[in-house]
């Protein structure tokens, strides 16, 4: 039998005189050249499945069989990483990472008395498909009924400060809760008390989606839980409350942002899963156009001035300027936030955390900020006068500013400022650049579909499209796959309209210009709109056009 690296030399992935050294394991090899980029990971699992001489499949785009898929607890799938994925009355199809696991065959033969015939899939895709199949759902519903019982009904209904023992069901219940929402990609997770039962809803990809209700008796003893594990007063269930909890899932740590609001059928909490990788993003990540890009570029790597970043609550508004501070944070600067909340912490920057209570506001932090020699700032949100004078004097003294602010377009923003009693002639001086934004639905890689839109569609965009000028173009729609949940959307991508503040701006700043008036110059000057940039990523293929108008007005 050949070995896998003699596989790759015949497919032609590597020289024959990789073997030439006998003190080497011609596994590791393989492993090496994965590492190195030379070859996928597929690739390899590939080879491995010839060298054993079985089939290799690709489970995102296998048809899984559901029927296989319950002949086989969760438990084994995950202690032996593998997945059954097609059943006969006399045999069954698993998908393993590792042919060779004896033990995994026989596991599998003992408790479906079936002949198992195995099949080599990668081991990442293996692993999602397994997370995929083999959901937190079930457990759930299981964990629910335990929880009603006699004993567990009578912690629900009194007082849960004291129970932190980690198999405690609602523990588990909570548990599979947040680890699920980070399974399946979730920004949030919505715990929503009704009047007979409690809802849990996840946001992913911006919309929201209902996942479990669970009875009304343990309710409280669910955000009990959940308040004790953010360090949240669970006495207090009168007014708004905020905190913090950090998880371990896959090795990874996450952290979760808490807030409890009242409601007339109890408390709702939601919890906002900070993604940190998103620190750490390139600016090709944020998906700008080549335009856009190159004028924000522009604006970021001066080292004074004022960069807003506009948009409504989740639009993506955190990653950008985390992703611009990450490109401009250097150990040559000195770089310091002021945040309500602290949602990243990020290694070798400055961080302060808002504590009105204290007497620590947005405009006392940055006042103490400036007498700390600054390069960079980075101010959470202007939300007053007071911030937004303090902000506008710290960029026109030499400092770099990057902050957000609450408008629907990028023009908005100056006369937004001016409404907030700041001089024109400030505003003017000490605006670089203004980046509006709006998160759509990416399309799904795996299933998109090409057709040609109907001409009414194309008007409907309003984008200046003329049947008779321009002809009809082949864009691309969802359809929905397994590896998208059925949805036809993974993922999300960010629609930007970025205004750079010309001298023919600021002169319309000063004259206390509308923001219809700014936004024409502005597009005389050559910037892309929101709906113009997210028509020119329909053309990509990257959204679809009913995204664009579910997201932009």
């Amino acid at each position: 039998m050949v070995s896998v690296a003699e596989v790759l030399i015949i497919r032609g992935y590597m020289p024959i005189t990789a073997l030439d050294s006998t003190d080497i394991d011609r596994d590791e090899i393989v492993d090496d050249l994965v590492d190195q980029g030379v070859i996928s990971p597929s690739q390899a699992a590939s080879a491995r499945a010839e060298a054993a001489g079985l089939s290799f499949v690709e489970l995102a785009e296998y048809p899984v069989d559901s029927a296989a898929i319950s002949l086989v607890t969760s438990q084994i799938c995950r202690r032996h990483s593998v997945l059954p994925i097609h059943a006969t009355s006399s045999t069954i199809t698993l998908a393993m990472a590792d042919p060779g696991n004896v033990l995994a065959i026989d596991d599998v033969r003992a408790v479906t008395r079936l002949h198992v015939v195995p099949v080599v899939a990668e081991a990442t895709d293996l692993e999602q498909a397994i997370n995929r199949y083999h959901r937190a759902d079930g457990e759930l519903t299981s964990l629910t009924s335990e929880i009603t019982d006699e004993t567990s009904t009578e912690i629900a209904t009194n007082d849960y400060s004291e129970i932190r023992d980690d198999d405690a069901p609602i523990v588990r219940f909570v548990h599979l809760l947040i680890s699920q929402a980070i399974q399946d990609r979730a920004s949030d997770i919505h715990i929503e008390p009704t009047e007979y039962d409690f809802r849990v809803r996840y946001r992913i990809d911006g919309v929201l989606h209902e996942m479990q209700r669970a009875p009304k008796n343990i309710q409280n003893a669910v955000i009990s839980r959940l308040k004790i594990m953010a360090d949240i007063d669970i006495a207090e269930r009168r007014k708004p409350q905020d905190g913090r909890l950090s998880v371990q899932h896959s090795g990874t740590k996450i952290d979760l942002r808490v807030a409890t609001l009242p409601t007339v059928f109890g408390e709702k909490i939601v919890m906002r899963i900070l993604d940190n990788s998103t620190t750490t993003l390139s600016l090709e990540a944020l998906d700008l156009l080549e335009r856009n890009a190159a004028v924000f570029k522009e604006s970021y790597t001066k080292p004074y001035g004022m960069i807003l970043v506009t948009g409504p609550t989740g639009s993506g508004k955190s990653t950008t300027l985390y992703t611009t501070l990450h490109a401009v944070s250097t150990p040559e600067i000195n770089v310091i936030t002021v945040e309500d909340p602290v949602e990243y912490r990020i290694p070798g920057i400055n961080q302060v955390q808002v504590n009105p209570k204290a007497g620590l506001t947005f405009a006392s932090a940055l006042r103490s900020i400036l007498r700390s020699d600054p390069d960079v700032v980075l101010l959470g949100e202007i939300r007053d006068h007071e911030t937004a004078q303090i902000a506008i004097e710290a960029s026109l003294t030499g400092h770099l500013v990057l902050s957000t602010l609450h408008t629907n377009d990028a023009p908005s923003a100056v006369t937004r400022l001016i409404e907030m009693d700041i001089e024109p002639f400030l505003v003017g001086s000490a605006l670089d650049c203004i980046v509006a934004q709006r998160l759509a639905r990416r399309l799904c890689e795996k299933c998109k579909e090409q057709y040609v839109p109907e001409v009414s569609q194309l008007v409907g965009m309003r984008i200046g499209f003329d049947p008779e000028l321009h002809a009809v173009p082949t864009l691309h729609r969802p359809a929905g796959c397994q590896h998208c949940s059925g949805t036809g959307y993974r993922g999300r991508i960010a629609l930007h309209e970025v205004m750079q503040i010309s001298e023919a701006i600021e002169r319309l700043a000063v004259a206390r210009a509308s923001s219809a008036e700014i936004g024409r110059v502005a597009v005389e000057e050559g910037m892309i709109t929101l709906r113009q940039d997210g028509w020119l990523k329909v053309a990509m293929g990257k959204t679809s056009i009913e995204e664009v108008l579910r997201v932009v007005a």
